[in-house]
């Protein structure tokens, strides 16, 4: 909202927006991670490395990548910070030499609970406003959304929908023609239909 008063006959339109209200709470949480997250190798970055590690089987470095979303030159440096403490090692796979499979140590364990407890108070935090009941409902949701978002490919599929919002756009004009004729008494007609087949 903006720093005008709120008036719920009068909403802000940006309270419906769905950008803004994530954008809100991303800032909020970025902000926050990032204090708690401090000292972390890699920030939070580190931290969502340590995390796709940490809660799976031994994957190599692409499908790491891949799943939190970062690019794999910038995957290797992440790597490097958290093998520097002893948090992860690489070692070869077994199934094909050429890929590097990447494991969380004892030390990268405790470090990511240590982390993960601090992270949950600032969830808990940001989430403030909500009841348990709702928290975890929020929870669930964005859970769903995200995976959702995850399994298409989301820059190709979200492209194509803004691709063809812009291509068949809204027709304000349709509801403008369509008051005089009400209010004349005559029933409104949409323009599509008032068309005689060729």
């Amino acid at each position: 909202m903006t720093g005008a008063p709120h008036r719920p006959d009068r909403p802000d339109p940006l309270d419906d927006d769905l950008g803004w209200m994530l954008g809100i709470v991303f800032r909020g949480y970025v902000r926050a991670a990032e204090h708690a997250l401090t000292d972390f190798p890699g920030g939070p970055r580190g931290y969502q490395l340590l995390t796709a590690a940490v809660n799976g089987p031994a994957r190599n470095q692409g499908a790491i990548a891949e799943e939190i979303g970062i690019d794999r030159t910038v995957l290797t440096y992440l790597i490097d910070d958290l093998e520097r403490p002893g948090f992860v090692t690489r070692r070869a796979d077994p199934a094909d030499r050429r890929n590097r499979l990447v494991e969380v140590t004892d030390a990268g364990r405790a470090a990511w609970e240590q982390r993960r407890l601090a992270l949950r108070q600032v969830e808990s935090h940001l989430l403030g406003a909500l009841t348990p009941a709702e928290s975890a409902t929020v929870r669930s949701l964005l859970q769903k959304v995200a995976c959702s978002a995850q399994a298409a490919d989301p820059l190709r599929d979200l492209c194509e929908v803004v691709t063809q919002a812009q291509a068949d756009p809204p027709a304000p004009a349709a509801r403008r023609t369509a008051a005089p004729a009400v209010r004349s008494g005559r029933t409104a007609t949409p323009r599509a239909r008032r068309r005689r087949p060729d």
